[in-house]
């Protein structure tokens, strides 16, 4: 393989608005196979496996099993897209290859007829999941002037509510119909289009006005990508990144203990028919508490800070945890779904743009893989959820919620208190022009 070259026998050309939506076009797809595999198929899936006293476990060691896979494939894959380069790009083999094995193994999950043959299709499509999302994440800051990553992070930030919208309404409703296999099928879908899009329409030639991307050192050329030594100087690159990372991961695992066990919560406790749908409504909730706040907290985040507006969204988060120990009706249920969905989508614009402010731009890749330690590692501790509820369930009547909902507002006060150790650098840039251009991405 070539060390890194990006097309530097091509003119820069100026980022229009069709090209926020090509660079963003998988995010929708991953947004959609998230949120439709992660609450709604794998407990249903789980649920039919496996006896009810164990479900909760079961579903736990499902999604910590994969996710520590993810913890490893993304960030190395991401580094070494960093460094090399093939006659076909640097993220764009990656990204095809991931997808088309993604295809491989969702079909194996809907072949699946026991809990062990369901886990190790899981496992291998977080594998090939994240050879495809480590690299796909370097391209804004790859590839556009950091005047408008602005817009490029407000696109994503669309897409991926899209994402969540589409997954809750069109998988909840055929899982709740009993339709597993068009859901999964519907998955299949959204990867392929999204994958085409993005190995069709993104040239990995940056826009005009991007940095640019020096060539990796000589001193670095003989080590290899990913290695145990960059991957701790990534990990380590400064005492706020680190401290982000901690942050990040105690406010993802207390939205992942709400959001995991959700349907169980409400067959068990609200004792509703068809769970599935009424997760699906759940989602669509958040989703739109999420699209309502994700714009102007991103603004604000740009004029007053990060910080503020992550400590917010942290402190939301534990009160939308605490008051759904309280919920005995779905109305209830979506009410406090809402103020949950309220702080994930102050926390999603936020926290993403804080972390391009603490890394250097031409490590986008391998730092932003790195952040998956928090991303995946959050959702590796949350399978410790799982057994929090099978244990105190096992000790009274529906007690496991109880305790799983307080451990999920405890996590986000956690991740909130460290927040404030980290350093904010996000009002020190002119506010109007992030504005404008913003508003310029989102208005095509």
């Amino acid at each position: 393989m070539a060390t890194l070259q990006i097309e530097t026998e091509k003119p820069a050309h100026p980022l229009r608005r069709l090209d926020y939506l090509t660079l963003n076009a998988y995010w929708l797809a991953l947004s959609y196979t998230s949120n439709s595999l992660g609450p709604i198929i794998f407990p249903t899936l789980v649920a039919a496996l496996v006896p009810d006293y164990q479900k909760g476990s079961a579903l736990g060691v499902l999604s910590s099993v994969g996710l520590i896979v993810a913890l490893m494939v993304q960030p190395i894959a991401g580094a070494w897209t960093d460094k090399h380069t093939t006659r076909w790009g640097r993220r764009r083999p990656f990204i095809v290859g991931g997808t088309l094995l993604d295809v491989v193994f969702i079909v194996a999950i809907a072949l699946s007829g026991n809990y062990v043959a369901l886990l190790v299709a899981a496992t291998l499509l977080q594998f090939s999941s994240n050879l495809a999302h480590g690299p796909y994440q370097g391209y804004i800051p790859e590839l556009v002037p950091p005047s408008k990553r602005g817009a490029g992070r407000g696109v994503k930030q669309f897409l991926e509510i899209v994402g969540i919208i589409l997954a809750s309404q069109s998988t909840g409703y055929l899982v709740g119909h009993g339709q597993i296999l068009a859901a999964l099928g519907a998955i299949i879908f959204f990867l392929l289009f999204s994958m085409i899009v993005t190995a069709v329409f993104v040239s990995e030639q940056p826009f005009e006005g991007a940095p640019p991307v020096s060539p990796a050192k000589p001193e670095l050329e003989t080590r290899r990508a990913g290695g145990a030594s960059d991957y701790l100087r990534a990990l380590f690159h400064s005492r706020d990144f680190s401290l982000w990372l901690v942050s990040r991961l105690f406010i993802l695992l207390g939205a992942g203990l709400v959001r995991n066990y959700a349907l169980f919560f409400l067959h068990d406790v609200l004792e509703l028919p068809n769970p599935a749908s009424a997760v699906g409504s759940l989602l669509a909730v958040i989703a739109i508490a999420i699209a309502v706040v994700v714009y102007p907290a991103g603004i604000l985040s740009d004029r007053l800070g990060r910080k503020p507006l992550v400590i917010a969204s942290g402190l939301l988060g534990a009160a939308g945890a605490l008051l759904l120990i309280t919920a005995t009706n779905l109305t209830q249920v979506l009410i406090y779904g809402g103020i949950v969905g309220v702080s994930i989508g102050i926390f999603l614009s936020v926290n993403w743009a804080w972390a391009t402010d603490l890394i250097p731009a031409e490590g986008g890749g391998r730092f932003l893989g790195i952040s998956n330690i928090a991303t995946a590692g959050s959702g590796v501790l949350a399978a410790g959820g799982g057994f929090l509820l099978d244990y105190f369930n096992a000790q009274s009547h529906n007690l496991g919620y109880t305790a799983l909902f307080l451990a999920a507002a405890l996590c986000y006060a956690l991740g909130t208190a460290i927040a404030f150790g980290v350093k904010d650098t996000g009002a020190t840039r002119a506010p109007s022009t992030i504005v404008a251009v913003e508003e310029d991405a989102l208005s095509n």
